[in-house]
Protein backbone atom coordinates (compact mmCIF):
# COMPACT_ATOMS: atom_id res chain seq x y z
CA UNK A 1 0.00 0.00 0.00
CA UNK A 2 3.05 2.39 0.47
CA UNK A 3 6.31 2.62 -1.60
CA UNK A 4 8.68 5.61 0.28
CA UNK A 5 11.89 5.83 -1.25
CA UNK A 6 12.08 9.61 -1.29
CA UNK A 7 15.61 11.00 -1.04
CA UNK A 8 17.77 8.33 -1.96
CA UNK A 9 20.58 8.46 -5.41
CA UNK A 10 18.47 6.17 -7.15
CA UNK A 11 18.33 5.99 -10.98
CA UNK A 12 17.10 4.76 -13.98
CA UNK A 13 13.25 4.61 -14.92
CA UNK A 14 9.81 3.78 -13.29
CA UNK A 15 8.95 0.57 -15.00
CA UNK A 16 5.92 0.28 -16.51
CA UNK A 17 4.59 -2.69 -14.68
CA UNK A 18 2.42 -1.66 -12.25
CA UNK A 19 -0.42 -4.52 -12.14
CA UNK A 20 -3.83 -4.13 -12.90
CA UNK A 21 -5.09 -5.10 -9.56
CA UNK A 22 -2.50 -2.30 -7.76
CA UNK A 23 -3.62 -1.14 -4.46
CA UNK A 24 -1.02 1.29 -3.75
CA UNK A 25 -2.35 4.39 -1.72
CA UNK A 26 0.98 6.04 -1.38
CA UNK A 27 4.24 6.56 -3.95
CA UNK A 28 6.59 8.66 -2.81
CA UNK A 29 10.15 9.00 -5.19
CA UNK A 30 10.77 12.43 -4.42
CA UNK A 31 14.77 13.65 -4.64
CA UNK A 32 15.65 11.16 -6.46
CA UNK A 33 17.42 10.69 -10.29
CA UNK A 34 14.61 9.01 -11.36
CA UNK A 35 14.78 9.55 -15.76
CA UNK A 36 12.22 8.29 -18.71
CA UNK A 37 8.27 8.54 -18.60
CA UNK A 38 5.67 8.55 -16.03
CA UNK A 39 4.56 4.72 -16.37
CA UNK A 40 0.93 4.03 -17.94
CA UNK A 41 0.27 1.34 -15.61
CA UNK A 42 0.45 3.95 -12.76
CA UNK A 43 -3.40 4.65 -13.72
CA UNK A 44 -4.05 1.09 -12.80
CA UNK A 45 -3.64 2.35 -8.79
CA UNK A 46 -7.01 3.41 -8.41
CA UNK A 47 -6.84 3.88 -4.45
CA UNK A 48 -3.76 6.04 -4.48
CA UNK A 49 -3.92 9.07 -2.71
CA UNK A 50 -0.41 10.61 -2.70
CA UNK A 51 2.07 10.64 -5.72
CA UNK A 52 4.96 12.77 -5.20
CA UNK A 53 7.55 12.45 -8.12
CA UNK A 54 8.99 15.64 -7.61
CA UNK A 55 13.40 16.63 -7.90
CA UNK A 56 14.16 14.01 -10.56
CA UNK A 57 14.75 14.42 -14.00
CA UNK A 58 11.36 12.65 -15.56
CA UNK A 59 11.05 14.19 -19.24
CA UNK A 60 7.39 13.62 -20.36
CA UNK A 61 3.85 15.46 -20.94
CA UNK A 62 1.37 15.81 -18.23
CA UNK A 63 0.39 12.70 -16.81
CA UNK A 64 -3.24 12.74 -18.49
CA UNK A 65 -3.53 9.11 -17.94
CA UNK A 66 -3.66 9.48 -14.08
CA UNK A 67 -7.13 12.00 -13.84
CA UNK A 68 -9.36 8.94 -13.49
CA UNK A 69 -7.95 8.17 -10.63
CA UNK A 70 -10.48 9.98 -8.47
CA UNK A 71 -8.96 9.11 -4.71
CA UNK A 72 -5.52 11.43 -5.66
CA UNK A 73 -5.59 13.92 -2.86
CA UNK A 74 -1.91 14.88 -3.63
CA UNK A 75 0.05 15.36 -6.89
CA UNK A 76 3.63 16.69 -6.85
CA UNK A 77 5.56 16.87 -9.67
CA UNK A 78 7.91 19.74 -9.01
CA UNK A 79 11.76 20.28 -10.47
CA UNK A 80 11.41 17.55 -13.48
CA UNK A 81 11.45 17.78 -17.02
CA UNK A 82 7.71 17.82 -17.77
CA UNK A 83 6.79 19.61 -20.59
CA UNK A 84 3.50 21.04 -22.63
CA UNK A 85 0.10 21.81 -21.99
CA UNK A 86 -1.75 20.86 -18.25
CA UNK A 87 -4.88 20.93 -19.60
CA UNK A 88 -6.22 17.07 -20.68
CA UNK A 89 -9.29 18.45 -22.24
CA UNK A 90 -12.80 16.07 -22.15
CA UNK A 91 -15.05 15.80 -19.25
CA UNK A 92 -14.01 18.23 -16.34
CA UNK A 93 -14.34 15.51 -13.62
CA UNK A 94 -10.83 14.97 -13.08
CA UNK A 95 -9.42 14.37 -9.57
CA UNK A 96 -12.60 15.80 -7.53
CA UNK A 97 -10.44 14.99 -4.01
CA UNK A 98 -7.17 17.24 -5.04
CA UNK A 99 -6.09 19.27 -2.53
CA UNK A 100 -2.68 19.80 -3.06
CA UNK A 101 -1.18 20.22 -7.25
CA UNK A 102 2.74 21.47 -7.53
CA UNK A 103 3.79 21.62 -10.87
CA UNK A 104 6.42 24.51 -10.01
CA UNK A 105 9.61 24.67 -11.90
CA UNK A 106 8.94 22.45 -15.15
CA UNK A 107 8.43 23.88 -18.65
CA UNK A 108 4.76 23.39 -18.75
CA UNK A 109 3.04 25.79 -21.60
CA UNK A 110 -0.47 27.16 -22.55
CA UNK A 111 -3.55 28.26 -20.56
CA UNK A 112 -4.26 27.23 -17.45
CA UNK A 113 -7.42 24.11 -17.25
CA UNK A 114 -10.92 25.95 -16.65
CA UNK A 115 -12.84 23.37 -16.67
CA UNK A 116 -10.28 20.81 -14.71
CA UNK A 117 -10.76 23.79 -11.79
CA UNK A 118 -14.17 23.31 -11.78
CA UNK A 119 -13.74 19.57 -10.80
CA UNK A 120 -11.41 20.20 -7.90
CA UNK A 121 -14.26 19.79 -5.67
CA UNK A 122 -12.23 19.56 -2.46
CA UNK A 123 -10.58 23.14 -2.45
CA UNK A 124 -14.15 24.75 -2.91
CA UNK A 125 -15.94 23.41 0.46
CA UNK A 126 -14.70 26.95 2.68
CA UNK A 127 -16.81 25.49 5.25
CA UNK A 128 -15.38 22.25 5.33
CA UNK A 129 -15.20 21.39 9.52
CA UNK A 130 -13.58 17.97 9.46
CA UNK A 131 -10.12 17.77 11.38
CA UNK A 132 -8.33 14.58 9.97
CA UNK A 133 -5.19 13.79 8.22
CA UNK A 134 -4.31 11.65 5.49
CA UNK A 135 -3.54 8.14 6.78
CA UNK A 136 -4.46 4.39 7.20
CA UNK A 137 -4.04 1.59 9.13
CA UNK A 138 -2.34 -1.42 8.19
CA UNK A 139 -4.65 -4.30 8.32
CA UNK A 140 -4.92 -6.70 11.75
CA UNK A 141 -2.49 -4.24 13.49
CA UNK A 142 -4.90 -1.34 14.85
CA UNK A 143 -2.18 0.09 16.90
CA UNK A 144 0.01 0.99 13.86
CA UNK A 145 -0.49 4.00 11.45
CA UNK A 146 1.04 5.53 8.56
CA UNK A 147 0.91 9.18 7.66
CA UNK A 148 2.57 10.28 4.56
CA UNK A 149 5.07 13.14 4.88
CA UNK A 150 5.55 15.58 1.76
CA UNK A 151 7.48 18.56 1.35
CA UNK A 152 5.82 21.68 0.08
CA UNK A 153 6.32 25.44 -0.53
CA UNK A 154 4.85 28.24 0.64
CA UNK A 155 4.87 31.76 2.16
CA UNK A 156 8.24 32.17 0.49
CA UNK A 157 9.47 28.54 2.46
CA UNK A 158 10.09 25.04 2.21
CA UNK A 159 7.82 23.40 4.84
CA UNK A 160 7.88 19.47 5.57
CA UNK A 161 4.02 18.32 6.18
CA UNK A 162 4.97 15.48 8.47
CA UNK A 163 0.94 14.92 8.84
CA UNK A 164 -1.33 16.23 5.84
CA UNK A 165 -4.40 17.93 6.93
CA UNK A 166 -7.00 17.34 4.66
CA UNK A 167 -7.88 20.93 5.36
CA UNK A 168 -4.89 22.56 3.95
CA UNK A 169 -4.99 23.26 0.28
CA UNK A 170 -1.79 25.06 -2.04
CA UNK A 171 -2.02 25.11 -5.87
CA UNK A 172 1.96 25.90 -6.96
CA UNK A 173 2.47 26.07 -10.86
CA UNK A 174 5.22 28.74 -10.84
CA UNK A 175 8.60 29.09 -12.97
CA UNK A 176 6.91 27.37 -15.76
CA UNK A 177 5.80 29.04 -19.54
CA UNK A 178 2.06 29.38 -18.90
CA UNK A 179 0.34 32.30 -20.65
CA UNK A 180 -3.15 33.49 -21.62
CA UNK A 181 -5.46 34.95 -18.37
CA UNK A 182 -6.01 34.08 -14.46
CA UNK A 183 -9.25 32.08 -15.07
CA UNK A 184 -12.23 33.41 -13.12
CA UNK A 185 -12.76 29.74 -12.00
CA UNK A 186 -10.05 30.27 -9.78
CA UNK A 187 -12.58 32.27 -7.40
CA UNK A 188 -14.66 29.01 -6.81
CA UNK A 189 -12.00 27.54 -5.14
CA UNK A 190 -13.17 28.95 -1.49
CA UNK A 191 -10.62 26.73 1.17
CA UNK A 192 -7.33 27.70 -0.84
CA UNK A 193 -4.79 28.52 1.11
CA UNK A 194 -1.74 28.89 -1.01
CA UNK A 195 -1.72 30.02 -4.15
CA UNK A 196 1.51 30.74 -6.72
CA UNK A 197 1.38 31.49 -10.09
CA UNK A 198 4.90 33.07 -10.26
CA UNK A 199 7.31 33.32 -12.87
CA UNK A 200 5.05 32.80 -15.87
CA UNK A 201 3.56 34.75 -18.85
CA UNK A 202 0.59 35.10 -17.56
CA UNK A 203 -1.20 38.44 -18.99
CA UNK A 204 -4.30 40.45 -18.42
CA UNK A 205 -5.89 41.75 -15.73
CA UNK A 206 -5.83 40.28 -12.08
CA UNK A 207 -9.65 38.82 -11.70
CA UNK A 208 -11.74 40.77 -8.92
CA UNK A 209 -13.01 37.42 -8.08
CA UNK A 210 -9.91 35.99 -6.46
CA UNK A 211 -11.59 38.01 -3.93
CA UNK A 212 -13.69 34.87 -3.00
CA UNK A 213 -10.97 33.14 -1.77
CA UNK A 214 -11.20 34.23 2.01
CA UNK A 215 -8.83 31.61 3.85
CA UNK A 216 -6.07 32.63 1.23
CA UNK A 217 -2.73 33.24 3.48
CA UNK A 218 -0.15 33.20 0.94
CA UNK A 219 -0.47 35.08 -3.04
CA UNK A 220 2.17 34.97 -5.44
CA UNK A 221 1.85 36.21 -8.94
CA UNK A 222 5.26 38.35 -9.02
CA UNK A 223 6.94 38.05 -12.51
CA UNK A 224 4.82 37.72 -15.35
CA UNK A 225 2.81 40.48 -17.66
CA UNK A 226 -0.69 41.46 -15.63
CA UNK A 227 -1.70 44.57 -15.78
CA UNK A 228 -4.36 46.98 -14.97
CA UNK A 229 -4.68 47.99 -11.20
CA UNK A 230 -5.09 46.01 -7.61
CA UNK A 231 -9.27 45.57 -7.46
CA UNK A 232 -9.52 46.88 -4.33
CA UNK A 233 -11.79 44.32 -2.83
CA UNK A 234 -8.93 42.04 -2.00
CA UNK A 235 -8.13 44.25 0.94
CA UNK A 236 -11.78 43.94 2.23
CA UNK A 237 -11.45 40.13 1.52
CA UNK A 238 -8.33 38.35 2.15
CA UNK A 239 -8.10 39.11 5.43
CA UNK A 240 -6.28 35.96 6.29
CA UNK A 241 -3.14 37.40 3.65
CA UNK A 242 0.01 37.14 5.61
CA UNK A 243 2.55 37.23 2.09
CA UNK A 244 1.59 39.22 -0.74
CA UNK A 245 4.06 39.29 -4.00
CA UNK A 246 2.57 41.27 -7.00
CA UNK A 247 6.25 42.40 -7.88
CA UNK A 248 7.94 42.67 -11.58
CA UNK A 249 4.80 43.02 -13.92
CA UNK A 250 2.73 46.09 -15.31
CA UNK A 251 0.01 47.44 -13.15
CA UNK A 252 -0.92 50.81 -12.39
CA UNK A 253 -3.17 52.85 -10.36
CA UNK A 254 -3.67 52.91 -6.48
CA UNK A 255 -2.92 50.27 -3.85
CA UNK A 256 -5.01 49.18 -1.57
CA UNK A 257 -3.20 50.48 1.78
CA UNK A 258 -5.65 49.51 4.45
CA UNK A 259 -6.42 46.55 6.62
CA UNK A 260 -4.74 43.53 5.47
CA UNK A 261 -2.81 45.32 2.74
CA UNK A 262 -1.48 47.80 4.89
CA UNK A 263 1.12 45.34 6.26
CA UNK A 264 2.88 44.46 3.48
CA UNK A 265 5.97 46.01 2.17
CA UNK A 266 7.51 47.85 -0.83
CA UNK A 267 8.64 44.54 -1.84
CA UNK A 268 5.56 43.26 -2.87
CA UNK A 269 4.77 45.88 -5.30
CA UNK A 270 8.26 46.76 -6.70
CA UNK A 271 8.70 46.70 -10.36
CA UNK A 272 5.34 48.25 -11.52
CA UNK A 273 6.36 51.53 -12.34
CA UNK A 274 2.08 52.19 -13.07
CA UNK A 275 1.73 51.91 -8.87
CA UNK A 276 1.17 54.61 -6.76
CA UNK A 277 0.10 54.73 -2.77
CA UNK A 278 1.42 54.03 0.06
CA UNK A 279 3.77 51.68 0.50
CA UNK A 280 5.61 53.15 -2.55
CA UNK A 281 7.11 56.42 -2.45
CA UNK A 282 4.91 57.44 -5.26
CA UNK A 283 1.94 60.10 -5.05
CA UNK A 284 -1.10 59.37 -6.87
CA UNK A 285 -2.10 62.75 -6.37
CA UNK A 286 1.20 63.87 -8.02
CA UNK A 287 0.71 61.47 -10.87
CA UNK A 288 -0.51 62.69 -14.15
CA UNK A 289 -3.28 60.77 -16.12
CA UNK A 290 -0.85 61.47 -19.11
CA UNK A 291 2.26 63.10 -19.44
CA UNK A 292 2.35 66.78 -20.18
CA UNK A 293 4.72 67.91 -23.28
CA UNK A 294 8.29 68.53 -22.86
CA UNK A 295 9.92 72.70 -22.80
CA UNK A 296 11.24 71.81 -26.23
CA UNK A 297 8.32 69.84 -27.49
CA UNK A 298 5.88 73.27 -26.35
CA UNK A 299 7.91 75.55 -28.32
CA UNK A 300 8.93 73.63 -31.12
CA UNK A 301 4.72 73.47 -31.82
CA UNK A 302 4.27 77.31 -30.90
CA UNK A 303 7.15 77.96 -33.44
CA UNK A 304 5.01 75.95 -35.89
CA UNK A 305 1.65 77.34 -35.38
CA UNK A 306 3.39 81.24 -36.04
CA UNK A 307 5.22 79.79 -39.05
CA UNK A 308 1.99 78.99 -40.76
CA UNK A 309 0.21 82.03 -39.79
CA UNK A 310 3.32 83.50 -41.15
CA UNK A 311 3.04 81.68 -44.48
CA UNK A 312 -0.36 82.01 -44.80
CA UNK A 313 -0.34 86.27 -44.61
CA UNK A 314 2.59 86.27 -46.94
CA UNK A 315 0.97 84.14 -49.92
CA UNK A 316 -2.53 86.77 -49.01
CA UNK A 317 -0.01 89.55 -50.11
CA UNK A 318 1.94 88.01 -52.79
CA UNK A 319 -1.61 87.02 -54.60
CA UNK A 320 -3.30 90.64 -53.90
CA UNK A 321 -0.09 92.15 -55.16
CA UNK A 322 -0.32 90.09 -58.48
CA UNK A 323 -3.68 90.91 -59.46
CA UNK A 324 -4.34 94.85 -58.00
CA UNK A 325 -0.91 95.77 -58.65
CA UNK A 326 -0.85 95.76 -62.18
CA UNK A 327 -4.89 97.24 -62.36
CA UNK A 328 -3.80 100.26 -60.52
CA UNK A 329 -0.30 100.94 -63.05
CA UNK A 330 -0.72 99.36 -66.33
CA UNK A 331 -3.76 101.09 -68.60
CA UNK A 332 -3.78 99.01 -70.91
CA UNK A 333 -3.85 95.56 -68.32
CA UNK A 334 -7.02 97.64 -66.66
CA UNK A 335 -8.85 97.85 -69.81
CA UNK A 336 -8.46 94.85 -71.19
CA UNK A 337 -9.45 93.17 -67.19
CA UNK A 338 -12.76 95.74 -67.51
CA UNK A 339 -13.66 94.53 -70.35
CA UNK A 340 -13.39 90.97 -69.75
CA UNK A 341 -15.20 91.23 -66.69
CA UNK A 342 -18.40 93.13 -68.55
CA UNK A 343 -17.93 90.58 -70.96
CA UNK A 344 -18.51 88.21 -68.19
CA UNK A 345 -21.06 90.17 -66.18
CA UNK A 346 -23.68 90.09 -69.16
CA UNK A 347 -23.74 86.33 -70.01
CA UNK A 348 -24.66 85.74 -66.64
CA UNK A 349 -26.66 89.07 -66.18
CA UNK A 350 -28.34 90.17 -69.61
CA UNK A 351 -30.00 93.14 -68.47
CA UNK A 352 -26.54 95.06 -67.71
CA UNK A 353 -26.06 94.67 -71.43
CA UNK A 354 -27.83 98.40 -71.81
CA UNK A 355 -25.85 100.00 -68.88
CA UNK A 356 -22.84 98.74 -70.16
CA UNK A 357 -22.70 100.12 -73.51
CA UNK A 358 -24.02 103.41 -72.13
CA UNK A 359 -20.64 103.44 -69.78
CA UNK A 360 -18.66 102.37 -72.67
CA UNK A 361 -20.29 105.12 -74.83
CA UNK A 362 -19.61 107.66 -72.26
CA UNK A 363 -16.41 106.89 -71.79
CA UNK A 364 -15.46 107.36 -75.25
CA UNK A 365 -16.81 110.79 -75.78
CA UNK A 366 -14.83 111.80 -72.59
CA UNK A 367 -11.50 110.63 -74.67
CA UNK A 368 -12.64 112.42 -77.67
CA UNK A 369 -12.75 115.49 -75.81
CA UNK A 370 -9.09 114.86 -73.90
CA UNK A 371 -7.89 114.45 -77.21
Amino acid sequence: MVLDVRRNQLTGYIYDSFSVKCSLQTLNLNGNLLGGVVPKSLGDCKYLEVLDLGNNKIKDAFPCNLRKISSLHVLILRSNKFYGSIDCGGPNDTWPMLQIIDLASNNFTGWLPRKSLYAWKAMMDAGQSQFEYLQFRILHFSEIDYQDVITVTGKGLNMELVKILTLFTSIDLSCNNLDGPIPEELGALKSLLFLNLSHNALTGHIPPILGNLTQLESLDLSSNKLTGDIPMQFADSLTFLAVLNLSFNQLVGPIPFFKQFATFSEASYEGNEGLCGNPLSKNCALVPKSPPPTFQETHSNSGEIHLNFISVELGFIFGFGIVIGPLMFWKRWSTWYFKHVDDILIRIFPQLNLGIKYRRRRASINQGWRH
